[in-house]
């Protein structure tokens, strides 16, 4: 058994929720594997601060239905307690549905003692829009939701939502619900006496905290590497969590239970190489599968950091750039003409390079940011990145136009965008030809793929139920490393 935490909409508090429930669940030393629906990367890190372990992103936009059963399964029996928190609204998701793709070598997965809830339930989705939404998550592996409901405005009217949440699908099990930002007693009062005829259990009630807020900024919070309180915030979450929730209820809910999941057996080729991955303030969006599978088949990552190092590291024989915040470390990214330079130098030299939104941004001949200032980058890509109000976001269905780094002309694969800058200039060769996930609306043309060496692409993807992509990038770091010019 685990939980999933889930919102009645967007802003009302489950990320603080999921929080202070996995910090008071350290507290008392629990181990506890956590989970984020979707395709978010900060989240994740803050879950992973409190827990210690990386937190697994639950996407079947951005994997498959069966990764993500096949994911939860393995990771979720490694821990006591496991929970899941959910994105946006309970039933917010896309239209469609993707389809399993049963590549050579997929894990295929199956769970004990949960029904017989599996790919196929996307067939009978009552809401048209909600696959890869809490609800369909929580459908997949036949979990318990709890909903956070955020009263800040409201008293009576709570009724009508807990039960229009817990009667909209009878597929989702509602397993109480947790009261966000109560005023006061006489308040509290008021919602207890409107939720009373549902007999449905209040598992936690959290009062309004001035005390306790995480700094946002253009793309959602700010990741934890700049937050030096962090750890007092964590501390204050622990103390709210021993005492507002009905842990009598939740830790039986929360407990994980053994799952047993076939994987394939099939043997893959090992890539004995080193991979220089740049993790800091400023690059620190990863996919923590992608990490995994990458040292799976065989490769050495070797972290490091553009802002603050004085070369790129030794004897590598490939460089992986991932998305951030380089806007925001701008003028740090500049003076450190010397890593720079040795960037561009590898590239040049026939380094294979995956850079992913902000790698791809750092990879260009200059960032302007916000106020208009502009700060050189590694120059290797002919283009600026101009930082901007408008917000690109949204899944992304890409069919490859050549071969390139990471895959063969012609192939599909499915990523997710989410950033404030566009470039001066469209590649004359570009990657991708995108559209949205959910319909066949064309986004136009992107990605640069020259030098040959290079992916450099808006388009975040994850890995996990495409091993072919890693083993394509390694393939090509061990044609380097094979002719011993390491550099």
């Amino acid at each position: 058994m685990a939980l999933v935490i889930a919102g009645e909409r967007s802003g009302v508090g489950k990320t603080t929720v999921t929080l202070t429930l996995l910090a008071s669940l350290r507290r008392r030393d629990r181990l506890v594997q956590s989970f984020k629906v979707g395709p978010d990367y900060i989240d994740p890190m803050f879950h992973q601060h409190v827990t210690g372990r990386a937190c697994r992103n639950l996407d079947p936009v951005l994997t498959s239905e069966a990764y993500v059963q096949q994911c939860f399964a393995h990771h979720s029996q490694l821990s006591e307690y496991a929970l899941v928190e959910g994105v946006m609204g309970l039933f917010d998701g896309v239209k469609g549905s993707r389809k399993s793709r049963g590549a050579e070598g997929h894990t295929s997965t199956t769970l004990s003692n949960r029904g017989s809830r599996g790919a196929e339930e996307k067939n009978n989705i009552q809401c048209p829009t909600d696959f890869a939404s809490t609800a369909h998550i929580a459908r997949l592996l036949d979990l318990p939701v709890v909903l956070v409901i955020d009263c800040s405005r409201l008293s009576g009217s709570v009724a009508a939502i807990a039960h229009g949440y817990r009667s909209f699908d009878p597929r989702i099990k509602i397993a109480g619900v947790v009261l966000n930002r109560v005023g006061s007693d006489r308040h509290l009062s008021l919602l207890k006496d409107s939720l009373e005829p549902l007999q449905l259990p209040i598992l936690g009630v959290m009062r309004r905290q001035d005390n306790i807020t995480i700094p946002d900024r253009h793309l959602g919070l700010v990741p934890t590497a700049e937050l030096p309180e962090l750890n007092a915030l964590i501390a204050r979450l622990a103390d709210l969590g021993d005492t507002c929730f009905d842990w009598q209820h939740l830790l039986p809910l929360l407990k994980s239970e053994p799952l047993s999941f076939s994987a394939s057996s099939s043997l893959f080729p090992s890539f004995p190489v080193r991979i220089a991955v740049a993790r800091d303030r400023a690059f620190n969006f990863y996919y923590q599968d992608n990490l995994d599978l990458l040292q799976q088949l065989g490769a050495e990552l070797v972290f490091w950091s553009p802002l603050e190092d004085a070369g790129i590291p030794k004897d590598i024989q490939g460089m992986y750039f991932g998305g951030g915040f380089p806007e925001v470390f701008a003028q740090q990214l500049a003076e450190n003409s010397s890593v720079r330079d040795a960037v561009k130098t590898a590239i040049l030299q026939g380094m294979p390079t995956v850079a992913e939104c902000g790698g791809l941004m750092y990879l260009c001949e200059q960032i302007i940011d916000f106020e208009g200032k502009s700060w050189l980058m590694a120059g290797v890509i002919p283009t600026s990145a101009v930082m901007g109000g408008r917000l690109t976001l949204g899944y992304r269905r890409a069919v490859a136009l050549q071969d390139n780094l990471l895959v063969k002309a012609n192939t599909t694969v499915y990523g997710h965008e989410f950033h404030r800058s566009h470039l001066t200039l469209t590649p004359t060769q570009p990657l991708f030809e995108t559209s949205r996930y959910d319909c066949e609306e064309n986004m136009g043309c992107e990605g640069w793929g020259l030098p040959a060496n290079v992916h450099a692409s808006y388009v975040h993807l994850h890995w996990g139920e495409s091993r072919e992509i890693p083993q394509q990038f390694l393939k090509e770091c061990l044609k380097l490393a094979s002719s011993k010019t390491c550099i």
